[in-house]
């Protein structure tokens, strides 16, 4: 197979230079978007055949044969169709005709220099590398959008989360002479307005100054109860964290989150992790998506129920865990927990050595750990100020 793949504007009226005239000319089968029909319809010799490309994609590579010319948007190796043919036929020959992106073209709207623009596509994709650039503090974001992920849902998201010192610019219909705008506002403007398909987002925080904590203080989360001994104390927290090596992990499963203490200090040091939150206590929700959008950690999935009776089937395999609550259940939860952790995944758990707790959660920890075959690794042992010592457990599938 060979695809010769011509990437185009929104302009409706497009110039092509004669060596790709020539292509065009003598091509067979084409193929693209529906819009990319009506753009270069006129140019079309009489009696071709046009593919649509629809989903499934699948469908659309069965009926391809020969050489096909393909019609993109922009650059087509920029999150383009050629990457798609790449993955789908990679023995395929491609030859490229390239023009700019919609991204570029907003920036040379706006005269504004991309070389050091972090890149995140939003289209027919979920929020996951958008939270991280928020998360992450990068001063310029370009966007491609979709229906559902607007520049409107954009500055919905940022808002909820804290990041509202953005200037956002919006392009519309770019490369379209008669239709093309772009706009300038705020993330407050934004989120009350509409905007025409297709479009694209930059985000401008060069004049913002990204910092976070490293270890939000107790006080500032909102406690269940206002009940200061159910939370991981930040200290505690930050050691948690190390022994769980998450530079290393992808996905941490959090169980019995409370306040979501673990969860949300996590996603602000480790904005590349997957994290999945379980909770039998439903007044926890509102405490964690609380906390949540008060520190601008977006993105963490939460799960209310007893954990044992949660369908885990379809959820992320996990490559750290941390048990905040166990009930008395430690042993059914790490044998749920063993059904899908990866390979070398790590469990962690704290202890607190209290004179008056009846069940000593170490020695529960330690039989449990025998009875499954899990390698312990030496606990840390640390006295924070007046409290109980507390142990911080760990093990290796």
């Amino acid at each position: 197979m060979r695809f010769v793949v011509i990437g185009i504007t929104d302009d409706p009226s497009p110039w092509f230079p004669p060596e790709m005239m020539e292509i065009i000319k003598h091509g067979k089968v084409f193929s693209g978007g529906k819009r990319h029909h009506e753009i270069v319809a006129p140019f079309l010799p009489a009696d071709v055949e046009w593919i649509d490309i629809t989903a499934p994609l699948d469908t659309v590579f069965e009926q391809y044969h020969d050489e096909v010319i393909v019609f993109a948007s922009g650059d087509p190796l920029f999150f383009g169709f050629a990457n798609t043919i790449k993955r789908k036929m990679p023995e395929a020959e491609i030859v490229l005709y390239p023009t700019f992106n919609s991204l570029q073209m907003l920036a040379h709207r706006l005269v504004l220099p991309y070389h050091d623009m972090r890149i995140v596509s939003l289209t027919g994709r979920p929020w996951p590398e958008f939270d991280k650039a928020l998360i992450e503090g990068a001063e310029k974001i370009g966007i491609l959008t979709d229906k559902e992920h607007t520049p409107a849902a954009i500055a919905q998201r940022m808002l909820e989360y804290g990041y509202s010192k953005y200037t956002m610019h919006v392009g519309e219909h770019l490369g379209n002479p008669t239709l093309e705008k772009v706009t300038t506002l705020t993330p407050e403007e934004a989120a009350r307005s509409e905007f025409s398909m297709p479009n694209c987002v930059i985000l401008d925080g060069k004049a913002i100054e990204h910092t976070k904590p490293f270890g939000i203080a107790d006080c500032e989360f909102s406690l269940l109860d206002g009940r200061e001994k159910m939370i991981t104390k930040m200290p505690i927290r930050l050691l948690t964290l190390q022994a769980l090596d998450l530079p290393k992990k992808h996905v941490l499963w959090d169980i019995g989150f409370c306040t979501g203490s673990v969860s949300i200090e996590t996603r602000l040091q480790f904005p590349h992790l997957h994290i999945e939150a379980f909770e039998i206590r439903h007044e926890c929700e509102g405490i964690i998506n609380e906390n949540a959008r008060r520190f601008g950690a977006p993105g963490i999935s939460v799960h209310i129920g007893d954990f044992l009776e949660t369908d885990i089937t379809t959820l992320p395999r996990p490559d750290a865990v941390f048990i905040g609550g166990h009930g008395g259940k430690l042993k059914d939860i790490i044998t749920k927990v063993l059904t899908v952790l990866a390979d070398n995944g790590i469990i962690v758990m704290n202890s607190v050595k209290a004179p008056k707790v009846l069940t000593d959660s170490h020695q529960l920890w330690d039989e449990v750990c025998a009875e499954l075959g899990l390698k312990q690794e030496p606990p840390t042992k640390i006295i924070l100020n007046e409290n109980h010592p507390i142990e911080i457990l760990k093990c290796k599938k």
